[in-house]
């Protein structure tokens, strides 16, 4: 059992209580949820993806259109992290807690999948997904399962079935709009619910950043749960500075057994 000082003991009780009380619970995930699980995230600085390689060039949809094989090479360090990682129990948390139906709808920023891994089913991608790939010709959309093994392993690129041309990972690159079924969906379950957990997120990234906003505007509870302070603390019920991988767990003991 991990220790905890007086202050957070009392935050994560409050937050568990919160959980108990909601009658609709969203969690709105960022990359601070899967970097305990060995895929880093993307704005820290120096370690961040996008701190390298000129990131935001190369992980453009611009650069995917001239030059993919540039995008490729960039992407597939990530793909095979990725590929390899499995949910930590922050994911697990979630996916029981979702299961006991404490929480409602998970809202992700990341595309890694782990929240499905974990057996949430009510996820919305607002970044997109490594779950399929689509053909840049005939817009075949598949599933990735058998195509990420030969590019992580061997650099193979992945090709349409049907027609053999160049598929792209069906994540959201810079220059791409958000997927507008998965917007409208994240901002209904914002706008409907009385309780919003935000886990992982620094806040920084618009338009996803602004969901929060949408969900306490309208009455609901904030809980913010990340390692750095977001624009949003001074208007959270609760906020904890630590690990989300230990501290989500905590709050699910508490709501279980609280």
């Amino acid at each position: 059992m991990t220790s905890f000082s007086s202050q957070i003991k009392t935050n994560i009780d409050y937050a568990a209580e919160l959980l108990r009380k909601a009658k609709y619970a969203v969690v709105l995930t960022g990359a601070g949820i899967s970097t305990p699980s060995g895929i880093p995230d993307f704005r820290s600085e120096g370690t961040g993806l996008w701190s390298q390689d000129e990131a935001m060039e190369v992980a453009s949809l611009g650069t995917f259109r001239t030059a993919p094989e540039r995008f490729f090479i960039w992407f597939r360090p990530l793909a095979s992290q990725i590929y390899s990682a499995e949910p930590n129990p922050a994911h697990i948390a979630l996916a029981e807690m979702e299961k006991a139906g404490r929480v409602q709808s998970i809202v992700t920023q990341n595309i890694d999948a782990l929240h499905h891994k974990a057996g949430s089913e009510n996820v919305i991608e607002m970044h997109g997904t490594l779950r399929t790939l689509s053909c840049t010709q005939c817009f075949q959309q598949v599933n990735a399962k058998n195509y990420l093994k030969p590019f992580v392993e061997q650099g193979e690129l992945p090709h349409c079935p049907k027609c053999n041309s160049l598929m792209k990972p069906d994540v959201i690159l810079f220059g791409e709009q958000l997927p507008q079924q998965a917007w409208y969906n994240a901002q209904r379950e914002c706008r409907q619910c009385d309780l919003m957990l935000v886990a992982g997120s620094s806040l920084e990234v618009l338009p996803v950043a602004g969901l929060p906003m949408q969900a306490i505007d309208r009455g609901a509870h904030l809980v913010i749960l990340n390692n750095a302070t977001t624009y949003l603390d001074v208007r959270a019920d609760v906020v904890i500075q630590e690990d989300v991988a230990v501290i989500i767990p905590a709050i699910a003991e508490q709501v279980f057994n609280g």
